[in-house]
């Protein structure tokens, strides 16, 4: 398991976004070199944890429990097939692009080393949106993305430091709960009766979900 390219966006301007300013820095390009990893701060403030990394929306993404997004080149590869179109590493809008590591099926909670210094923890699943759909130019994106479930997961910074392209992937702690950056992503998108499950996971999970579930759990007796 390696990293096959470390990808950093740049803010340009589009017309498909519906951030006010109206640019977006979903288009990432890989980058050679290391580059630095570290808790962005919380969200609506905290932008992405790569230094050099924009984040133009802070009101749905970045902060510490989105501040990387991590995508296998196995499922962009499954989508080159499908769309009949090449897809560069990057072109999700991940930060990290993986290789022999399955990504949606990580646990939530889950531990990755990467290199010699960082560790990330798998928090949840990508919800797509208008600006990913318009980044892609396929009609009907957000639908097509959801229903294939493959979504990829964000992570949270627990030891800082640097990576690199080539850099190798260890998962160094697994947890037992079964509930995968999938699962949670069906949950909140399409199967809501999957949401009590998901608090097994406790803690690991993002907090937006956790207090979904919580709700959810309290209002239908899960």
């Amino acid at each position: 398991m390696k990293l096959l390219s470390v990808n950093l966006g740049r803010p340009r301007p589009v017309p498909y976004t519906d951030q006010p300013q109206g640019v977006t820095g979903i288009d990432k390009q890989p980058v050679d070199g290391p580059v630095r990893v570290a808790a962005p701060g919380r969200k609506g403030t905290g932008g992405s944890g790569l230094a050099g990394d924009t984040v133009c929306d802070l009101r749905h993404h970045g902060g510490d429990d989105q501040a990387v997004y991590a995508f296998a080149r196995e499922d962009l590869d499954d989508w080159e097939r499908e769309l009949g179109r090449p897809l560069a590493n990057g072109c999700f809008g991940e930060n990290l692009t993986t290789d022999g590591l399955d990504v949606s099926g990580a646990l939530i909670g889950e531990r990755w080393r990467i290199g010699a210094e960082v560790v990330l923890e798998v928090t949840s699943g990508r919800i797509p949106c208008r600006t990913f759909q318009g980044h892609l130019g396929e009609r009907g994106w957000v639908k097509r993305f959801t229903r294939k479930g493959a979504t990829g997961a964000y992570l949270r910074v627990i030891e800082p430091g640097e990576l690199r392209a080539g850099d190798a992937v260890e998962i160094v702690h697994r947890p037992d709960h079964g509930v995968t950056a999938a699962m949670e992503f069906r949950a909140v998108t399409t199967e809501r009766h999957l949401l009590p499950r998901l608090l097994a996971a406790g803690g690991a999970l993002h907090p937006e979900t956790l207090e979904r579930a919580r709700k959810y759990a309290a209002e239908h007796g899960g």
